[in-house]
């Protein structure tokens, strides 16, 4: 076994798999890929694989009743349906799964992909797998279980994006290769010297231009977002202290007073010391002996808790106000007591449960705790700040984080206006949006507009073309789509590459991979510079083959050979491109037995 392979795992490359199996993969020799799927993910995915044209063969496993908002996967090239409710070995074998180069199991229930793995390990012992895992702790058990195994969370790439269009900030994301940790952050918060590339920056008539060549001179701008390299200090704090809020216990203490009384306790107990105040007033005032405010305070409690004589010598006024006086004393004591009562029992469920009643400030409200919205909400609660949750059921995967966390959590219908009043919307930070239906996302984003018209609001949809026609048309800032974020490293991780990071920048999501010059490739002899492509591909990086040393300031005029990796930042577009130049064009294997 070479080195390469024993540093892989025992993982034996694409083109070797396909050079085994052509006999299996039919008389196209193409490679052929299976992936089993139920909701959006499974139809981006695909999307992305097809892109590849004649390049490979796809069979897709859904079951006979997918999500509504699936598109028709039929019209895509290269692409063979079957229907099946179970994912086991009779299923595979239909699949075609023997001989396959990989499968992509992207059901959203963990234990489903995990049994799906075992039955498709029988059928094919040498498979790529690549595991969807909302559950990080299962799913780093999961990787040891098989040998050439990568598990992605489509939940983990799409949060932080989520979390920084929130804040308004760029996104915590950092990833480390090679000894070097990275991080996407502003160029005006970073030294020159520590950019390795210039991520995006802004255009002539103000348009935003991602992975743009590197600036010459005074032509940087401070707002350029950068990849830069962490040199042990808290770079992602640094990034978001504008954003971060501190736990504030006194804050949390006041609004468990505010919550102690209920609207109508708090009004009867107003109005009878009003009652009080004007009738003790009019005593002080009719009688001759009080002098001093002292006095008249002493009169008027005395009197209102029934300590008062019958005054003979009073005017008609006075012995008025002195009975209404006594008369309200009689119901302010009792008020008095049921407000002490009232006022332990509601301050204590308060501050125990999280759930404090009453108006809230600068705040981020958040809808959906499925798998995204549980990983934002516990990034938000790290950078210490104030949540309110809202979902349709109690029972809510993210319900008993919120509960851990002591985050407030509606249970309501978000489309609904009261329901977003309720939490307090109209003086928020900003809504974010992440549930599974689209429909009541686009109708609560709408309704929190109309009650706040400025309010960032950042909105979680299927369809990327539907996104940017809604963020255009209900002048709606961010609209992003799950399964877009997340799809590019599913396939790049299908097709055997290394996908380090994936970086969410603006709605792009841009991918750092190291990528292998296999023999025979377009690349295979050629310089470097072919390699780096602005507003596309750009190197960072690269390694010599049989060697874990990466030079990051590689010369552009080194002569690539078989076996070197190119560690880059990539557009998905530029990565396929990328990955058909690294490797051989079909030709090259066709008379391979």
């Amino acid at each position: 076994m070479s080195a390469e392979a024993g540093r892989d795992g025992g993982r034996r490359s694409l083109v070797s798999r396909l050079q085994g199996r052509l006999s299996q993969n039919g008389a196209d020799g193409l490679p052929h890929f299976v992936v089993c799927g139920s909701d959006a993910l499974v139809y981006t995915l695909v999307e992305e694989l097809s892109k590849a044209g004649h390049r490979i063969r796809i069979t897709v496993v859904l079951p006979y009743k997918v999500r509504a908002d699936v598109p028709d996967l039929t019209h895509l090239r290269s692409v063979r349906v079957i229907r099946s409710n179970r994912l086991d070995e009779a299923t595979f074998r239909t699949a075609g799964l023997a001989g396959a180069a990989a499968l992509a199991l992207v059901m959203p229930d963990d234990v489903v992909n995990l049994h799906a793995a075992l039955c498709a390990q029988s059928v094919e012992p040498d498979l790529r797998l690549v595991i969807r895992m909302f559950n990080t702790g299962l799913g780093y058990g999961v990787r040891k279980l098989f040998d050439d195994c990568a598990v992605l969370s489509d939940a983990d790439m799409a949060a932080p994006s989520f979390v920084a269009a929130a804040l308004g900030e760029v996104a915590p994301t950092h990833f480390r290769h090679a000894g070097r940790t990275l991080y996407m952050t502003r160029r005006a918060d970073v030294s020159e010297r520590r950019v390795v590339c210039t991520l995006t920056t802004a255009g002539e008539v103000g348009e935003t231009v991602v992975l743009p060549a590197e600036p010459a001179g005074d032509a940087a701008r401070p707002t350029d977002l950068v990849l830069a390299e962490a040199t042990g200090q808290a770079a992602a704090t640094r990034r978001l202290t504008r954003a971060a809020r501190r736990r504030r216990p006194l804050r949390a203490f006041g609004r468990a007073v505010g919550a102690a009384l209920s609207r109508k306790l708090g009004i009867a107990v107003l109005i009878t010391l009003g009652v009080t105040a004007v009738a003790g007033t009019v005593l002080a005032l009719a009688d001759e002996h009080v002098d001093g405010f002292w006095q008249a305070i002493y009169v008027t409690l005395l009197t209102a808790v029934g300590s008062s004589d019958v005054e003979d010598e009073y005017g008609a006024v006075a012995q008025a106000a002195q009975l209404v006086l006594t008369i309200s004393g009689l119901a302010f004591l009792p008020l008095i007591t049921a407000a002490v009562v009232e006022g332990m029992v509601n301050a204590r469920l308060a501050l125990s449960s999280g759930k404090v009643r009453g108006a809230r400030t600068d705040h981020v409200v958040l809808v959906g705790l499925g798998s995204v919205g549980t990983r934002v909400l516990r990034q938000l609660t790290d950078l210490g700040m104030d949540v309110v949750a809202i979902d349709r059921q109690a029972d809510a995967r993210g319900a008993k984080v919120a509960e851990q966390l002591g985050v407030p959590l509606i249970v309501a219908d978000a489309a609904l206006e009261e329901t977003l009043r309720a939490a307090s919307v109209d003086a928020a930070q900003a809504l974010v949006v992440v549930s599974t239906d689209d429909p009541t996302n686009l109708q609560a984003a709408l309704n929190a507009r109309s009650v706040r018209s400025d309010l960032r609001v950042v909105l979680r949809l299927f369809d990327d073309d539907f996104a940017r026609r809604v963020q255009t048309a209900f002048n709606i800032g961010i609209s992003r789509s799950v399964s877009r974020l997340a799809a590019p490293a599913f396939a790049a991780s299908m097709l055997d590459r290394d996908v380090l990071a994936t970086i969410p920048v603006d709605r792009h999501a841009l991918l750092v991979a190291s990528v292998r010059i296999l023999p025979g490739a377009p690349l295979d002899g050629a310089p470097l510079s072919r390699v780096d492509r602005p507003e596309s591909v750009r190197v960072i990086g690269m390694s010599a083959a049989d060697s874990e040393w990466v030079d990051w300031s590689p010369d552009p005029r080194r002569v690539l050979a078989a076996g070197d990796r190119a560690v880059v930042v990539a557009r998905r577009a530029g990565l396929r491109a990328l990955l058909e130049q690294a490797t051989p064009p079909p030709v090259a294997i066709e008379g391979i037995a």
